[in-house]
């Protein structure tokens, strides 16, 4: 939760306003709380839109939509204003994490667990639909989870099968990935109770295995397989469970199963209380979440006093909810539990525990170059901290070099793990060392964030605390085919994946190849070569004989350089791209002549940008010299850390710290900092780089997809 701004409203009807939970393009939510002591989410409609009369109208939708909905499983209407100067909805605040951020941190979860959810949510649907209703955005960001049983939030979409959609003709309504085929098709089929049924069953198979049945990427190519593909139900190991998932996701709405037919079908009791029902982990998060409601300002818990022990487990978090240390929350049944909170305590400028900022990084091996200016990058975020009059604590950095080895990497992470006075780190630089060291981060529930490990996948099934701050490999590939293809004397695009490139080029080659059927009317034309290729000119000569009009090189500088050279002794004269694992010293020193005219998209701004101006002064007059590539987005992540860390009024706890990272919207000097709930920058900004005159030129911002 934030603090409130000078501009909010100290109170809206009956609840004092004491945070912000969030904020979108069209309103804010408040934790509110009345004079009796319930807490609400109160929803509140910017100034701008109150006006609008087609919002108002779905607002009120919203809240008549909402109050129609009777069931424990579904947050319940505690208050609205529709016709006020501000329109608001106040509900139940759940103080305990979305069912996305518990898969994302702690991992799939057991079969046992998802047929509760099934079964509970298949309640909670069976009570939208008996009103009438269809929700239309059933997806893990909108279950919360409690020690009784989860919570659907969230109507904001929903409306009765009679109402017309406030929506374009053919808009799609809901979230990809979650969408049932009559949405995915924008309207081509109508969409009723069934759909909300297939959501389900998509969260189901998101809360088993960890990822969406239809998968990822570009939302086109999603939709698309919604509607035309069989879910990847692989890794729901359980037969029940995975015919049971199977059954909702029918693509024909009148073979799925009713939700109440659902509910009937599984064979799972209710909690009752119990919170058997979930991992320990889970239930620990659940815990430190709600213990954030001790810090609410009015809010006096009651607390029993123990003797000091170690971390208590899930049976002592029983037996103080039923001894009766909790602070009951806006009649949701939601309590918080001081025992189970870290012992951080607050700390002042001077004096106490050091508050610290890890660098893990590749300070001397292969990597070097980016782990220098990592590090120096959040050196000067520090230096710019510590500066200020009214910083409420000092800051110190904490640098380890693994020198981009795996076992020096995971040795560096143990340290950081141990040293309860690191509450983040930055790092590490390449994607090998990240993976590693995944597992020792979440189980101390360390912040990691990393900059420059773009991979898209890693071994690590949990990621709990990890923080993946820049676009992909995959995604730094659509602003090269739109830059390729969207152009008159472009038709096809040849690919070239150079294995030397390791899994950066897979990636890079691969979605290059989908993503132009995606977004253009272009073709391609792929060619691998394996890895120590030397003579790239046979395969140049194939792929021009194949009427390619634009060439996307993925591989490493070394190979960048030798196409280069084989590219200049043809008579093509189109347009030329690679990746930024290609953009290096090498390739201008190898290719010569023939690296003039080269693009390149890269993840990382330069210190000539105008809105790296003031950190590049900064950099400058800490060490010396203008930032290296990679310093910017170090600088950018240690900023998004210590407005986190400002936001608590003492010192937090790792686990709390990561989750106010995961729900921060952070303006940095490279881009803004949002993540999805998969803890991934939800960001698509990239840079584009020319070679001209022997040295790369910074062109830009990369062009974006239409929208």
């Amino acid at each position: 939760m934030d603090e409130l701004r000078p501009t909010d409203p100290a109170r809206i009807g009956a609840y004092r306003l004491l945070g912000r939970l969030g904020a979108g393009g069209m309103g804010v939510v408040y934790l509110g709380r009345t004079d009796e002591g319930s807490t609400a989410a109160v929803k509140v409609i910017l100034p701008e839109y109150a006006a609008d009369e087609e919002f108002r109208t779905r607002f009120r939708r919203e809240a008549e939509a909402a109050r129609q909905v009777r069931s424990p499983w579904a947050v319940a209407v505690t208050g609205a204003e529709t016709e006020g100067e501000r329109p608001w909805l106040a509900t139940a605040f759940v103080p305990g994490p979305s069912l996305a951020e518990a898969v994302a941190r702690c991992g799939p979860l057991p079969a046992r667990s998802v047929r509760v959810l099934g079964r509970l949510l298949s309640r909670a649907l069976t009570a939208v639909h008996t009103a009438g209703l269809v929700h239309r955005d059933v997806k893990p960001g909108n279950v919360l989870l409690t020690v009784d049983g989860p919570r659907l939030i969230d109507f904001g979409i929903a409306r009765t099968g009679e109402a017309t959609a406030l929506t374009a003709p053919g808009l799609v309504v809901g979230t990809p990935g979650f969408l049932s085929p009559e949405q995915a098709s924008g309207g081509a089929t109508a969409t009723g109770p069934a759909s909300d049924v297939f959501s389900l069953g998509c969260l189901l198979a998101y809360a088993a295995t960890g990822r969406p049945p239809f998968g990822s990427g570009a939302v086109d190519a999603l939709l698309y397989r919604t509607v035309h593909d069989e879910p990847d139900l692989s890794g729901i190991d359980d037969g029940e469970l995975r015919a049971l998932t199977a059954g909702c996701l029918a693509k024909d709405p009148a073979e799925r199963p009713t939700a109440r037919g659902l509910d009937e079908r599984i064979v799972e009791d209710a909690p009752h209380g119990s919170v058997d029902w979930l991992p320990e982990d889970v239930v620990r998060l659940i815990a430190d979440r709600s213990a954030e409601m001790l810090a609410l300002p009015g809010i006096e818990p009651t607390v029993v006093e123990e003797p000091a022990s170690a971390a208590p487990g899930r049976r002592r978090f029983l037996a103080l909810a039923a001894g009766g240390a909790v602070v009951v929350a806006g009649g949701g049944g939601f309590a918080a539990w001081e025992a189970l909170r870290d012992d951080g305590q607050g700390t002042a400028k001077s004096g106490g525990r050091p508050w610290t900022i890890g660098v893990q990084a590749d300070l001397s091996g292969a990597g070097k170059a980016a782990g220098r200016a990592q590090e120096r990058g959040v050196r000067v975020a520090v230096e710019r901290f510590n500066s200020r009059a009214d910083r409420p604590f000092t800051l110190q950095v904490k640098a380890l070099d693994d020198r981009g080895d795996t076992g020096r990497a995971v040795k560096a992470a143990e340290e950081f793990a141990r040293d309860r006075d690191v509450l983040a780190v930055v790092g590490p630089t390449g994607d090998a060392e990240t993976g590693a060291v995944l597992g020792v981060y979440d189980e101390a529930m360390l912040p990691l964030i990393t900059v420059s490990s773009l991979a898209l996948v890693y071994a690590a099934r949990s990621r709990k605390s990890f923080f993946q701050a820049a676009p992909s490999y995959a995604v730094l590939t659509e602003p090269a085919v739109n830059r390729l293809v969207l152009r008159p004397d472009v038709e096809r695009l040849g690919i070239l994946l150079d294995r030397s490139g390791g899994l950066a080029a897979y990636t890079g080659g691969y979605a290059t190849n989908l993503l132009t059927g995606v977004l253009t009317t272009g073709t391609t034309y792929p060619r691998v070569v394996p890895a120590g290729t030397r003579d790239m000119a046979p395969v140049l000569a194939d792929m021009l004989a194949h009427g390619s009009d634009a060439l996307f090189y993925a591989g490493d500088g070394a190979g960048a350089a030798r196409t280069a050279r084989a590219l200049a002794a043809t008579p093509f004269k189109g347009p030329r791209m690679a990746m930024h694992t290609a953009m290096v010293p090498g390739f201008i020193e190898e290719a010569g002549e023939a690296a003039t005219g080269w693009e390149f998209t890269a993840p990382y701004t330069d210190a000539t940008a105008p809105a790296a101006k003031e950190f590049a002064a900064a950099h400058r007059k800490l060490f010396g010299s203008a930032p290296a590539h990679w310093a910017a987005e170090a600088h950018d992540a240690a900023g998004l850390v210590i407005e986190a860390l400002t936001a608590f009024g003492k010192r937090p706890a790792r686990a709390a710290l990561v989750a106010r990272i995961a729900r921060s919207v952070y303006q940095g000097v490279s881009r803004t900092y949002v993540f999805d709930e998969t803890q991934t920058l939800d960001a698509k900004d990239a840079y584009l780089y020319r070679v001209e005159n022997g040295r790369y030129r910074f062109v830009g911002p990369a062009p974006k997809t239409a929208v």
